[in-house]
């Protein structure tokens, strides 16, 4: 077998040479040429920004200079959010929109490959030791109308890149709540109240679990997700995502 080994690889690297004279690799941005799969261009690249400490130990919100071990933002200082800690690939803003809605709803999910080793080296700290990837679930009307939770996708590749396990269908949303977009936080959280469950006849007692999403917005949805969890017993529960949202003056 061992014999074959080299051949198999050769054949690969060919077929994979061909693929990119067919269907040369375009940036997960703009469209353009780059080098690989699942690559920015340098503009692009240059266009987002990613998150990275300094940063409130708990929700992640970028600070302009460090603060020192544990510091809080006043957000998390006034009322410590229902889960542990959250932390996001980037910045949600227009530089970084048309990635995220390009996978959310426009069927560019060729990403997920890149996303996964992102969402990986960002969240290294949450999934060193965690039990559980869950994806924040979908309306079972909206998963027939998009074909794909782009939340569960992003799990996927996370597991892929050498994340912990998955139990992608753990948490499930019992209705369809409204939109969340032009609502403020306490109308986010307030759609949410209720909306997860935890399928019966899994346990969650005693695990560490880290929450997949594609953006934190006001944490209203995930917060949700992690009362169910907490209330089931979970032993932590952290939250990562692509994206997040921050505010000028948030810090």
């Amino acid at each position: 077998m061992r014999s074959l080994a080299f051949p198999v690889r050769m054949l690969r690297r060919s077929a994979a040479g061909l693929l990119d004279l067919l269907l040369p690799p375009r940036c997960l941005g703009c469209g353009g040429s780059v080098g690989g799969e699942g690559e920015l261009c340098p503009a692009c690249w240059r266009g987002i920004t990613f998150l990275a400490p300094p940063c409130c130990d708990c929700c992640g919100l970028p600070f302009p200079f460090d603060s020192g071990a544990g510091a809080l933002c006043g957000a998390c200082i006034a009322e410590h959010p229902d889960y542990d800690r959250a932390r996001a690939v980037f910045k949600y803003d227009d530089a970084s929109r048309g990635l995220v809605l390009g996978f959310k709803h426009g069927d560019r999910i060729h990403g997920a490959k890149a996303y996964g080793r992102w969402l990986r080296r960002a969240g290294a700290e949450l999934l060193a030791d965690a039990d559980l990837l869950i994806p924040v679930p979908l309306h079972w009307t909206r998963l027939f109308a998009r074909r794909y939770n782009q939340a569960a996708l992003l799990a996927h590749a996370i597991r892929a890149a050498g994340g912990p396990r998955i139990a992608p269908d753990w948490l499930l949303r019992r209705r369809r709540t409204p939109s969340q977009g032009h609502r403020n936080r306490t109308g986010r959280a307030e759609n949410v109240r209720g909306a997860f469950a935890l399928r019966r006849g899994r346990s969650v007692a005693g695990r560490r679990i880290v929450l997949i999403d594609d953006v934190f917005t006001s944490g209203a949805t995930v917060g949700e997700c992690a009362r169910v969890l907490r209330r089931a017993g979970a032993a932590r529960i952290d939250v990562l995502t692509l994206a997040r949202v921050v505010r000028a003056g948030s810090g």
